[in-house]
This record gives structure tokens, sequence and C-alpha cells, in this order.
């Protein structure tokens, strides 16, 4: 079963930084959990993502952020696909499934997610990769290394630098997917800010991130109100706003080509602005 080619889905991707907004359908979200817990309330938050300039809506029915626990196949399956069936049935293609568990992105295509975003790069589910290739849709593989619930835990050390760490398991995680049958076109590239790492460490990620470049995929990035700008800034999540701005603007600078957060509308601002600078993308007339 083919999926939308990237190129179709994001057709301006390279062009500009795109905006991927995070739509938790989850009650214990870092930044916004319980919000829209409530499908209702998460399609109607996905359109206003949308119509505040997101190119694609990210919706995720487990919560990633580092000490959290798992949920059940059947949890996770009620929480993202009546949300998914909502937007695709409002015409809605820019849809992305965030999960770690092939029968979840299997039925979210089905339902009309266009991308898996799986924050383990295939791993934690031994049929994630033939899933993806079967499906034929875009994937983002992020960097992680531990699940959420211990990824902070112990020696955060990497050898050799994190940088250089992320940069070869990425790449292992790309041989995976090309083993599997995973086309490379349809793949997008995650550092993994936040999941496993120190301050310094994201700091240098954000700095290294062209190095990651050489990998051949577009970059997505998601810096959105992360525990290490709360370190910077001394704020809880809904007030990094402020601090993930500067990183998003960096970002641009150094490479991304996707920007995941949960303010859409300010993020589009900064990007724009960002983009008019690094790029030379000049704003619609």
């Amino acid at each position: 079963m083919p999926g939308t080619p990237l190129s179709a889905l994001l057709p301006d991707l390279g062009r500009r930084t795109l905006l991927m907004g995070v739509l938790n359908a989850t009650p214990d979200s870092f930044s916004d959990g319980g919000r829209y817990s409530d499908p209702d309330a998460a399609i109607e938050a996905g359109l206003r993502m949308l119509a505040a300039g997101a190119d694609l809506v990210d919706v995720g029915g487990e919560s990633t952020r580092p000490g959290s626990d798992p949920v059940s196949l059947d949890e996770e399956l009620a929480r993202v696909i009546p949300v998914i069936e909502g937007l695709s049935a409002l015409g809605i293609e820019g849809i992305s499934v965030d999960t770690t568990k092939a029968e979840v992105a299997r039925q979210a295509v089905a339902a009309g997610a266009a991308v898996v975003n799986d924050i383990s790069a295939l791993r934690f589910d031994p049929e994630m990769a033939a899933t993806v290739a079967e499906l034929g849709v875009a994937v983002v593989l992020s960097h992680t290394r531990d699940k959420p619930k211990t990824m902070q835990e112990g020696d955060l050390s990497y050898e050799g630098g994190v940088v250089s760490a992320v940069r070869a398991s990425l790449q292992d995680s790309l041989q995976l997917a090309a083993a599997a049958g995973v086309q490379h076109d349809q793949i997008i590239l995650d550092p993994g800010l936040g999941f496993g790492k120190t301050l310094a460490q994201n700091l240098e990620l954000v700095r290294g991130l062209e190095q990651l470049s050489a990998l051949g995929c577009p970059l997505l990035v998601g810096p959105s109100r992360k525990t290490f700008i709360g370190e910077l800034v001394n704020k809880d999540p809904e007030g990094r706003d402020p601090g993930t701005a500067a990183v998003a603007a960096l970002l641009v600078r150094y490479g991304a080509q996707i920007v995941r957060v949960h303010d859409v509308p300010m993020m589009h601002d900064v990007l724009k602005v960002a983009d008019a600078i690094e790029r030379g993308v000049a704003p619609p007339a």
C-alpha cells in the first residue's frame, strides 16, 4: 500500500523551514497533558495549528517525556485514532502519528496519517521497520538511547562526543530501514533533543546539526519547551516559548528543515523572519 511521497506531502521542504505542531492526545504530557485528551478538543486544536501555519500535525497518544510510563496498545489506539480519523475526514493530509508501536502506525495510516514519527528509530518494536516499509509512508527516525522511563538515568556520556554518537546511531537506523525496504527519500532524521542528553549535550547538538545533514535526509528538530531550555531560563514548560523561539531561529541557521513545536502561531512568525534573513525567503506579497 504505497503512501504519499514526501515530496508531494511537503512540496516546500527545503525551500523554507516547515512547522510540525505537537498535538498530545494524552493526560500526562509534560507541557499540555490533558488539554486535548478529548478527541473533539484535539481535532479543533489541530485545525487551529494548521490555520496558524503548521505544515504537519503530530498526533501522539503516549507521552515520551523522560520518566514517563508506557501505555497499552489499546489505550494508545483509543487516544489517537479518533483524532486522526476526524482530521482526515475534514480533508487534512499533513497528519503524523507519534508512536513506537507498529500496530498503532498501521491503524493510524489506515485512518489518514501520512507520516510515522518514531522516537525509537524503528528499534522498540521489531515489527516497525517492516510495517513502515509496507505502508510506504514517510517516517521520522529519532535518536534516543533508551525508553522514556529511563532515558535520563545513568551515565549520559557519549564516546567521541554527542554529535558523532548521534550521527553514528542514525546511520545505523538508516541501514535498518533500508534492509527492511524503507525508501531513503521517505526518511526524515531527528537528533532527539532532550532524549538521554544533558544540557551541554543538547546545546552541542544544536551547534553541530550541520554534521547530520551529511546523512542525506531532511532534518526535523523538536526543541519546544524542553527541559534544557527550562534549565537555562528557570521557567516551567509553558514559560519556555521565548527560549524555544531562540533555538528555532538558530535551527534555521544550522540546517533544520522542519521544527516541531507547541506554539505554532509564535514559531510560524519566528521561522518566517529567520528564513527571510538566512535563506532569503521573502514573505508572501
